[in-house]
């Protein structure tokens, strides 16, 4: 069921990706402003099991899922940082750029649509929560904004990949790895890829 914290955390999803993509784009914040970032979350993380912290607090009260402010709050955003800086350090700006607005709209839409509209269950993991239509919608949105950075092919390919793999759940040591690490780092190396061997 879409609940209406899940749409302004969907919506802050978005807001927060593209304004670092474009910011990193232009050269207006550098690899180090989003390491900051990374850590100014863990360390929030880690304070906000003790005491309530003012703009933290109002964050995970409005944005956060319930059973994720318990356990690890703010892990979302984290991880959605972490994953950022990943992409940015590992690729080449316009691979960089393009998986971080798959990583936006794709991650962020496919949610949004699946839980609205989806009643097909996924083809690539009929186990998952994830229902088809989330997946389609996340690929085109995920190729629409990838478009602006690399080529129509690499963009339509790297999306669809990034999109099949946060279906399809990866376990590491008994965790799976979170969809804020696992979509931006398949697109960029997808685009990768192809440019090396295509």
């Amino acid at each position: 069921m879409l609940t209406q914290r899940e749409i302004y955390r969907q919506i802050l999803h978005i807001i927060i990706g593209l304004a670092v993509t474009l910011l990193y784009y232009y050269d207006i914040i550098s690899p180090l402003a989003v390491l900051l970032g990374v850590i100014i979350g863990i360390l929030s993380s880690l304070m906000s099991k003790r005491t309530k912290l003012p703009g933290f607090n109002f964050f995970l009260k409005h944005f956060e899922r319930p059973e994720q402010a318990e356990k690890f709050p703010g892990k979302g955003l984290i991880f959605f940082f972490i994953g950022m800086l990943l992409v940015i350090q590992l690729f080449e700006k316009d691979i960089a750029t393009a998986a971080l607005m798959i990583l936006t709209f794709g991650d962020s839409l496919s949610h949004l649509v699946g839980e609205r509209f989806g009643q097909i269950k996924n083809i690539f993991n009929g186990h998952s929560k994830k229902l088809f239509e989330g997946t389609v919608a996340g690929t085109i949105f995920g190729f629409l904004g990838a478009a602006f950075f690399v080529s129509i092919p690499e963009a339509i390919v790297a999306s669809f990949c990034a999109m099949v793999a946060e279906v399809i759940k990866i376990d590491f040591n008994d965790h799976t790895l979170d969809d804020n690490l696992v979509v931006p780092l398949v697109a960029g190396t997808v685009i990768f890829l192809m440019r090396m061997y295509l």
